[in-house]
């Protein structure tokens, strides 16, 4: 294991060493790409339902940011569904246009009539799946999968197969499943962890196992169920993966998918590996998808939430601003986001006396301690952070008490 500085990236700016962690030097080796279905996973959470415009926008936004490919849909659902993705498909994009079908020809000549230059064919390959759902059986999973990727290589399109369920799926047929699909030409497999029930660890033991056994490029769909859809996505990268399956905010079914976000900056400041994605455009297309999808973002929400730098606590403050680092691993900048101190219960005269020195109050250390016990109860009664005007007005209150004193 090597040893990496955040020096070199934030921490440059103060001038200051920020702090160091250990990295799997191997991990840069792999190019790794983002395909984004915030369009249809992320569509697919329940009452969720974008407009035309509001799919071509998103479409348009992901390809500014720099993914690679961009799952835009479902066509086979056919009326408006399979003509934004259409229009998306000869939208002039630089990245990849996917659509997304089941193990049938149908499905998959729709997604080639809307010209898009990839397909995803999925099919359920747990025995939970196939025996209730697809009330179907082993052998006809094969043989469904051989023809549907045969069909879809014959007409000259890049194919992502789909194992639905793969993290419930036995291992052993998972492999003969890979084996069929890619003996047809399949370009890579993605590995469905579609109820979340995958950790980090298991997720790359299996991935590793699948990569070596395999030779298939393999894609990350994770899911959030139980807060670890990033952290297996990453996991699935250190064993070999090289494609992610991302939405903007996390948006999708249940608890939501791995987020584009997340991601990327997790890779990018926890693993040294830059994808070269637009970042400083992620809060924008964060709140758009997210208003769109008729949600509201938390703000403690990763990477993107106001709260990711916003400080209010003294020590907290302080140190920030004394240097961003001390409490923040990228600048807000970054991400599209500016800096908040925030004045409350919690606040330090130090923060009182930078927060002033915004409206051009200029306030000795200690009239700011002074001050502090007044500011401090004002929180506690109005039962929240102070406003800039509020904070102002106790200033001037307490210096015409102390001009009178």
């Amino acid at each position: 294991m090597d040893r990496i500085s955040i020096s070199d990236t934030f921490g440059a700016q103060t001038g200051e060493a920020a702090w160091e962690l250990p990295v799997d030097s191997a991990m840069g080796a792999a190019a790794v790409r983002l395909d984004d279905t915030t369009l249809r996973d992320g569509e697919q959470t329940a009452g969720v339902v974008f407009s035309k415009g509001e799919k071509l926008n998103i479409a348009r936004m992901l390809d500014d940011l720099g993914v690679a490919q961009i799952e835009a849909g479902i066509p086979v659902m056919g009326g408006d569904e399979r003509e934004i993705i259409e229009e998306i498909a000869h939208a002039g994009l630089r990245a990849s246009v996917l659509g997304w079908n089941r193990a049938n020809v149908t499905d998959i000549k729709a997604s080639i009539d809307c010209g898009v230059d990839a397909v995803a064919i999925s099919l359920a390959t747990s025995d939970i799946h196939i025996k209730t759902k697809l009330m179907k059986d082993r052998a006809w999973v094969l043989n469904a999968i051989r023809e549907s990727v045969a069909y879809a290589k014959s007409e000259g399109v890049y194919v992502s197969v789909n194992a639905e369920d793969a993290s419930r799926t036995d291992l052993g047929f998972l492999l003969e499943y890979a084996a069929a699909a890619k003996a047809e030409g399949a370009d890579r497999l993605r590995f469905c962890d579609t109820i979340g029930v995958m950790d980090p660890f298991r997720c790359y033991s299996i991935i590793k196992h699948l990569r070596d056994e395999t030779g298939l490029e393999i894609e990350m769909h994770t899911h959030n169920d139980f807060g670890l859809a990033v952290a297996n996505a990453l996991a699935g990268i250190h064993a070999g993966a090289t494609w992610v399956n991302v939405t903007v905010g996390g948006l999708g079914e249940r608890a939501g998918n791995a987020a584009l976000e997340q991601v990327v900056m997790a890779l990018k400041y926890l693993e040294r590996v830059d994808l070269g994605i637009d970042t400083t455009q992620f809060y924008e297309i964060t709140d758009y998808v997210i208003r769109a999808a008729g949600r509201v973002l938390p703000v403690w929400t990763p990477v993107v939430g106001s709260n990711m730098f916003s400080h209010e606590s003294g020590i907290h403050a302080d140190g920030v601003i004394k240097n961003p680092a001390t409490y923040e691993v990228f600048s807000p900048d970054e991400v599209g986001l500016e800096r908040q101190i925030v004045i409350g219960k919690h606040s330090g005269s130090r923060t009182v006396e930078v927060k002033l020195k915004e409206f051009g109050i200029v306030i000795s250390r200690e009239d700011a301690a002074a001050l502090l016990p007044a500011v401090r109860a004002k929180s506690v009664k109005l039962n929240r952070a102070l406003f800039d005007k509020e904070l102002v007005k106790l200033y001037r209150t307490y210096m015409e008490n102390k001009e009178n004193a």
